[in-house]
């Protein structure tokens, strides 16, 4: 979502300076693929605690370790449950690190712009943050459901050598979108160059 800033006019002596308008650009996915990998990462401890404790002589904690190896099985409601859980969590605590609305605002006011019928300051950092949280609930939803999507897959078509994870997806699709990027970049620039030759 772009949302517009207009800077107002300064006048200097004869020269008048600002009057233009651009646009703040925030995007459904702020924070990337961290929430997976730290989803990933926490996901894993308990299952992994679990496969060293079943070779317990105690047979308290080898029954208790095999539950929880039961409970997060990659295959089983309760890990995608927790997995996708951990996946939005993560998304809203990333962004929020990432992208710091008070901040924004202040360079905003600071540099002579406003958000059109928000005042400056205050009111616009709490309109950043009201516009973040909803634009980072549907893209901690998609992440998520990116993050759980190989284990649906494998449910669906009895499939177990499915290998594709939701990160590799991701950073497939984001390593060809800069592909993309450079490549237009490199066509605007030779562009440029030809202007210049003339």
């Amino acid at each position: 979502r772009q949302i517009p800033i207009f800077y107002a006019r300064r006048v200097r002596g004869n020269k008048m300076y600002g009057g233009q308008s651009t646009h703040l650009p925030l995007r459904l996915n702020q924070a990337g693929v961290i929430p997976i990998i730290f989803a990933v990462s926490l996901i894993l401890l308990p299952s992994l605690f679990a496969n060293y404790l079943t070779a317990s002589t105690n047979p308290m904690l080898r029954n208790i370790a095999t539950n929880i190896a039961i409970w997060f099985n990659p295959n089983g409601a309760i890990y995608n449950i927790a997995y996708f859980s951990l996946v939005v969590l993560f998304a809203y605590f990333y962004t929020a690190v990432v992208f710091n609305p008070k901040k924004i605002s202040e360079e905003i006011q600071k540099y002579g712009g406003f958000i059109p019928g928000i005042r400056p300051g205050s009111p616009t950092a709490k309109y950043l943050s009201y516009i973040l949280s909803r634009i980072t609930l549907a893209g901690a939803i998609f992440l998520g459901l990116v993050a759980i999507l190989p284990a649906l897959a494998r449910s669906a078509t009895s499939v177990q050598t499915l290998i594709l994870g939701g990160t590799g997806i991701l950073i497939v699709v984001s390593v060809v979108l800069e592909t993309i990027k450079s490549i237009e970049a490199q066509l605007v620039m030779r562009n440029y160059e030809g202007y210049e030759k003339k």
